[in-house]
């Protein structure tokens, strides 16, 4: 009589770690899709397509909701230990991070509603380049999560500097067509805030990244006196 509560406990216990991981996983799938198609509704100066990823949005933000509270009752009602201790904590950070990739894809779509308003400046070329990298970027690290891989995190971590040169390299030929023509300010400014979005959301991949190396071997790798990263 006294094993049976034990055994049922452990059971759920393992249903609701189960139950984060997929929760996790299913919002790191949602918010890749998000920063794809808020970059296809750019390109295609699609106004429908990114409104409906701005509505998509509350979905997101329901997850983290979802994710938050699975965390928080796993430990408190069976006070985890060890690696599990270190899963879930993590879990809750990286929960965080992954909203906030939603909202910079959200960003992404305000900005080019505004586009649309307005004649194409020049071909996008490398604001696509820089999102499929940092979607990538998402995708593995959440992979590295789930598997405790912390090779795959190193490479996650590796990709950021892609990253930030193209968007250093959007940067200097925006602000030539600015010198150039003071017509090209506007547009030039929202195409600078959509390369500073993406770069956001390679450094939350990044930050997430760094959590699986801290998760898996508790080193702390984040260098937060050289670079403040996802603000």
């Amino acid at each position: 009589m006294d094993n049976t509560q034990p055994q049922h406990t452990n059971r759920q216990y393992e249903e609701d770690l189960r139950g984060l991981r997929a929760g996790l996983l299913k919002m790191g799938g949602l918010v890749e899709r998000q920063i794809a198609e808020a970059v296809d509704a750019l390109v295609n100066r699609d106004s429908d397509h990114a409104r409906e990823v701005i509505q998509r949005d509350e979905e997101v933000n329901r997850m983290d909701n979802d994710n938050d509270e699975q965390c928080i009752r796993l430990l408190a009602l069976h006070q985890p230990t060890a690696s599990d201790l270190r899963f879930i904590t993590t879990g809750l950070k990286i929960t965080t991070d992954l909203e906030r990739i939603g909202d910079n894809a959200v960003n992404i779509c305000e900005r080019s509603l505004e586009l649309n308003e307005v004649p194409q400046l020049k071909p996008y070329i490398d604001l696509p380049r820089m999102a499929e990298i940092a979607q990538s970027m998402v995708k593995d690290s959440i992979d590295a999560f789930m598997r405790d891989d912390t090779d795959l995190a190193d490479q996650v971590i590796a990709r950021d500097d892609e990253v930030d040169l193209l968007n250093y390299q959007v940067y200097r030929e925006l602000l030539s067509y600015m010198a150039e023509d003071p017509h090209t300010i506007a547009s030039a400014t929202r195409l600078l805030f959509v390369s500073k979005y993406l770069e956001r959301i390679a450094d939350h991949a990044t930050n997430i990244a760094e959590m699986v190396t801290f998760m898996v071997k508790g080193k702390m790798i984040r260098h937060v006196e050289t670079k403040k990263r996802g603000t």
